[in-house]
């Protein structure tokens, strides 16, 4: 089951960004061009309302409306795979609404209640899961989503993939070995740590450098595809200051990394939302510096 949507989740799975007006209004054209970029450059899964979209930042109704938004932009192109999250009521609702809308897959986002059982997880995911028929992935950032867990919700029919996002590649691995389902696991920390999570298990990967980049998450993927692993970490050598940027300060910078850099190509503006802050003078800099040994920003687009 899903059979073709499991193969296009194997690659890379872009979480494009939601671009802000200076006012910090959805900036609808942008938002566009964003996509565009995307399908261009040959990414087949994209992902509305996923982190690097800030969804978190957004109310429901802009959740809607960007889904929607990138549904019809895409026009059936590359699979669309919408974020949805809160208590399971609303994310239930997001699902419906995304289905009748035409996105082709759901991710389930951490859930961000602060108390969590493992029967009560498995009741949240359940609940979810039953009130769509579109397919869906598990998004874990945390291990109080136990491998018992996993193991329960990988066994219903529409969750086909989970995107895991703990840097600790035993406790992935044994994850992977334990939860004896037909999921696809997706290494859900980027391009960072997409070589070690691939020995460990993983098919997939999601990318925000693809927004500003797809050339070397491609070649990246490609060359763990065929255990051309002494080039695959050459590739990752030279990312590896784009993601070390987003890393700092616990992962705060990670969306306006992003961001910046499209902002820095004439890509976007570099806005982000509060929480959220633009990146200091110094970073700007630094970012400058690793467009620029890429060989993507010229004084043409500075």
């Amino acid at each position: 089951m899903f059979s073709k949507f499991k193969e296009i989740i194997r690659g890379i799975n872009a979480i494009n960004t939601t671009p802000f007006t200076e006012n910090k209004e959805i900036d609808w054209e942008l938002l566009g061009q964003n996509i565009d970029y995307l399908l261009t450059n040959g990414i087949k899964a994209i992902y509305p309302c996923g982190n690097t979209g800030e969804f978190y930042s957004l109310t429901i109704e802009e959740a809607k409306e960007v889904t929607r938004f990138v549904v019809e932009r895409n026009k059936g192109r590359a699979k669309v795979i919408a974020g949805i999250g809160y208590d399971y009521k609303t994310a239930s609702h997001l699902a419906k609404y995304y289905e009748d809308i035409g996105a082709d897959g759901i991710m389930i986002h951490q859930p961000i209640n602060p108390f969590m059982q493992e029967n009560g997880l498995i009741e949240y995911y359940n609940s979810i899961a039953t009130s769509t028929h579109l397919p869906i992935l598990l998004y874990v950032r945390q291990q109080n989503i136990t491998i018992n867990v996993l193991r329960q919700v990988a066994q219903l029919p529409n969750v086909v993939g989970i995107k895991y996002a703990v840097n600790d590649l035993i406790s992935f691995a044994k994850t992977v070995q334990e939860v004896n389902e037909d999921v696809v696991w997706v290494c859900g920390s980027a391009e960072m740590w997409t070589p070690f999570f691939f020995i460990a298990g993983a098919e997939g990967f999601t990318s925000g450098l693809v927004n500003v980049d797809t050339k070397r998450s491609f070649q990246l993927l490609d060359a763990l595809k065929d255990k051309r692993f002494t080039e695959a970490m050459q590739i990752w050598n030279e990312i590896r200051p784009f993601e070390e940027l987003r890393e700092r300060y616990m992962n705060g910078n990670n969306v306006s990394v992003v961001k910046e850099a499209m902002n820095q190509l004439g890509l976007s503006n570099g806005v982000v939302r509060a929480p959220l802050s633009r990146l200091s003078t110094e970073e700007v800099n630094e970012l400058k510096v690793t467009l620029k040994d890429w060989g993507i920003l010229t004084e043409l687009t500075k």
